[in-house]
């Protein structure tokens, strides 16, 4: 599977923005998706995933309340709606599809088959 990841910008705190993930091919609803991002000098880190089916998700502490992952199967996307944004989230972020169905291995890159391009997000302070 192919991912094109679009929506980043340059936001001031307290802002929105709502990213997206479109999946080539027929087999998108097969897939845990997943978005991570990384900052400069730092390791790519875990933001948050979601079922195959969407019933269940997971976030990183440190965007739990900011952040929504949702996904439209028959749309082949997956969505990151960011909202009251900080300095600190400040990154590239990466979508990602992962066939596991161990939902112990969420958080893991590796657990990840395929990684889109990613797209910028600034926030200004």
């Amino acid at each position: 599977v192919q991912l094109q990841a679009s929506g980043g910008g340059l936001v001031q705190a307290g802002g929105s923005l709502r990213l997206s993930c479109a999946a080539s091919g027929r087999t998108f609803s097969s897939y845990r998706m997943a978005w991570f991002r990384q900052a400069p000098g730092k390791e790519r880190e875990f933001v948050a995933a979601i079922t195959r089916r969407g019933d269940r998700t997971s976030y990183a502490d440190s965007v739990k309340g900011r952040l929504t992952i949702s996904r439209d199967n028959a749309k082949n996307t997956v969505y990151l709606q960011m909202n009251n944004l900080k300095p600190e989230d400040t990154a590239v972020y990466y979508c990602a599809a992962s066939y596991s169905e161990s939902w112990s291995t969420t958080r893991s890159r590796p657990a990840y088959d395929y990684w889109g391009q990613g797209t910028q997000v600034t926030v200004s302070s």
